[in-house]
């Protein structure tokens, strides 16, 4: 395991002969050494793996068992010298009861055996004709290649300093009481399963979200192996499936009917897992009585080899495809929904809100009008007021009006020169003075008009600002940061973008499409310093203040992660390689830490908004955090990094 939390595993499939054990230990012993050449710590085989799954009544020849046990001790002997533990499948005979086990190995040593506790008999399969369950012995060791080895449902094992690891077998997978739930909340951080699960129509996709769920539910990662090629196809077919997942999330999975042996890995976040479990307060109460019994396993850390990992650089959302148009689709559900509440109890049928042209107000926008359609409110009832300063361009203009118009929402314009003229003369305001005075006080102006006109019509002003603002502190002190209802309060500046430019492409009218991707395509600013009137605002916010992709990325790693400032630089290096070197990734992580830690005050006085996704800064939810905390160990850590 790296420094950084990082354990390397993998999910070998071999082709396999049925019946020749000493071809198949051949085979893993070739695919454990790959995968010490890519630094696994863990490497983990299919369900009897060393003799095959389907054997069938061969499994009661004496011969076939012996040359199994013949066999693990060959594997032992090639692999002594690797530095990572090996979990293999094959039949144990104990006394007058057979087992199917899996059979942890390290270092030349039997570190373990575990037994299948659930031995399904319906359908294809008939294993109770073999095999007898883990749950009808008490035994706890058996010898096996000459060593006396811990044995039993009970074991969970230690790899290292690095993680626990918890085992089981197929079917026990399946069940409604699966025994790695146990494990979990016992200590084990990795779980693993080794199958021989046969391929069906339609079986793979409930599989896949079967492990992910159960990776999910453990808060753990989840390491599910099955035969491939090899094995009988007298009445079933084994298609070879490699899945590494992490709380649910998909790391890497082998392809599926490949002839090729697979050998698949990835960096499961040790770090994170711990983190998921601290903050899931409920986890911990599950506790059960019957303790398991750890035992060590010796392993090397995961130091050598590239680093195996997606990290995207949007935490927030799905690639693209199908999956995205259905994020975008729920997350304007859930801000729709959380608005019509809100509408509904106030009994207000009249929402205001400031248009600007630019990306939040536009989403915000199309967040009421779905809301007052789903209500069967006149969509006259959104008061749209577009509000003309001293820096908006034509460009924003333009689309702001006619955005409303298209929409068919009442629009008004009120422009605010004159008003924060005679304010600046009020106060003493040199006319040519630029500091944040001039720029706070056409914040506060807009949100005084706003708030007066839902005076006016008995309705609600609806807040505009994004999660990313709210989190750098980017918003003006009851101005833009306050209102009625935050609608985009937990939505980050990326995923706004993606949000509006979907529903550009999801939309019927042509007209609004095309202004939709106008706003997309326009640099993001506040448009409160002076401008020509063209396109080309006078103020770029992300030339201030930094990219929203690198922020949205530092503030996810942050805050949901919970990750060290060090680790967070080091994740932002993988996922922005070739976009942004290091002195650069450091200069923008500081302006983070620094203004997150600053601009806390803002954020504990925040409105009322839905939470839509992982991330969501509200006082009254997922962030609690003083006002004056410091920042300086998170910003001496970035500085370290920097010349790691």
């Amino acid at each position: 395991m790296n420094r950084f939390g990082y354990l390397k595993v993998a999910a070998a499939v071999p082709h396999v002969r049925v019946a020749d054990c000493r071809w198949n230990a051949g085979r893993a012993v070739e695919l454990i050494g790959r995968a010490a050449e890519r630094g696994a710590a863990l490497v983990v085989f299919p369900e009897l793996s060393l003799t095959g799954y389907t054997c069938g009544d061969l499994f009661l020849q004496s011969g076939l068992l012996r040359a199994a046990e013949e066999s693990l001790a060959d594997l032992l002997r090639r692999t002594a010298d690797l530095p990572l533990a090996a979990i293999v499948g094959m039949p144990v005979p104990l006394g007058p009861a057979l087992y199917n086990c899996a059979v942890v190995i390290g270092g030349g040593t039997i570190r373990g055996v575990v037994p299948k506790t659930f031995i399904p008999n319906y359908s294809e399969f008939y294993e109770a004709r073999h095999f007898s369950s883990g749950a009808d012995t008490e035994l706890t060791t058996c010898r096996l290649c000459g060593q006396e080895v811990p044995f039993g449902r009970d074991l969970l094992f230690r790899l290292g300093d690095y993680a626990t690891m918890g085992i089981e077998i197929c079917e026990d997978m399946w069940v409604p009481l699966s025994p790695s739930l146990a494990q979990a909340v016992d200590g084990a951080e990795v779980l693993v399963n080794l199958s021989a699960s046969p391929e069906s129509a339609g079986k793979h996709d409930y599989l896949r979200a079967l492990v992910r769920q159960q990776s999910e539910r453990a808060k753990a990662a989840y390491i599910y192996c099955s035969a491939g090629f090899g094995e009988s196809s007298t009445d079933l077919s084994f298609a070879g499936n490699g899945i590494i997942v992490e709380n649910g999330a998909m790391l890497r999975e082998t392809e599926r009917f490949c002839t090729e042996e697979q050998l698949v890995a990835a960096d499961v976040d040790i770090e994170l897992l711990v983190t998921a479990r601290r903050r899931t307060s409920t986890f911990a109460q599950h506790r059960q009585e019957a303790a398991h019994r750890v035992i060590a396993v010796p392993v090397g850390a995961s130091s050598s080899g590239a680093f195996e990992r997606p990290i995207p650089r949007n935490p927030y959302m799905p690639a693209g495809g199908e999956e995205l148009a259905v994020r975008c689709r729920e997350v304007l559900d859930i801000q729709s929904w959380g608005l019509m509440q809100r509408l509904d109890h106030t009994g207000c049928r009249h929402a205001v809100l400031g248009i600007s042209g630019g990306l939040d107000s536009t989403l915000a926008l199309l967040v009421v009008v779905r809301a007052f359609d789903k209500l069967g409110y006149d969509r006259r009832g959104i008061v749209g007021i577009t509000m003309p300063g001293f820096g908006t361009s034509d460009r924003t203009y333009a689309n702001a009006v006619e955005l409303m118009r298209e929409l068919g929402v009442t629009l008004r314009e009120i422009p605010i020169r004159k008003a924060c003229e005679q304010h600046f003369a009020d106060i003493g305001l040199d006319p040519t003075d630029r500091s944040a005075t001039y720029e706070n006080a056409q914040a506060r102006e807009r949100t005084q008009i706003l708030m007066d006109v839902a005076n006016q019509v008995g309705g609600l002003v609806i807040g505009t600002g994004d999660l990313s603002e709210l989190a750098l502190g980017w918003a003006t002190y009851n101005g833009d940061q306050m209102s009625m209802y935050g609608v985009n309060a937990s939505v980050p500046k990326t995923m706004v973008r993606q949000i509006v430019g979907w529903a550009a492409d999801d939309a019927a009218n042509p007209r609004v499409a095309a202004i939709l991707r106008d706003v997309v395509a326009t640099p993001v600013s506040p448009e409160l310093l002076p401008s020509d009137g063209a396109d080309a605002p006078a103020q770029e916010t992300e030339r201030v203040v930094g990219p929203y992709e690198l922020h949205d990325f530092f503030l996810y790693h942050f805050v949901w992660s919970g990750f060290s400032a060090a680790k967070i630089l080091f994740l932002a290096e993988q996922a922005f390689r070739g976009k942004y070197d290091r002195p650069t990734l450091t200069r923008w992580l500081k302006v983070f830490i620094r203004r997150f830690f600053a601009q806390q005050f803002k954020r504990s006085a925040m409105p009322d908004g839905p939470k839509v996704g992982a991330v969501s800064l509200s006082p009254r939810g997922d962030w609690r955090m003083p006002s004056d905390a410091a920042a300086e160990e998170w910003l001496r850590e970035t500085d370290e990094s920097q010349n790691d």
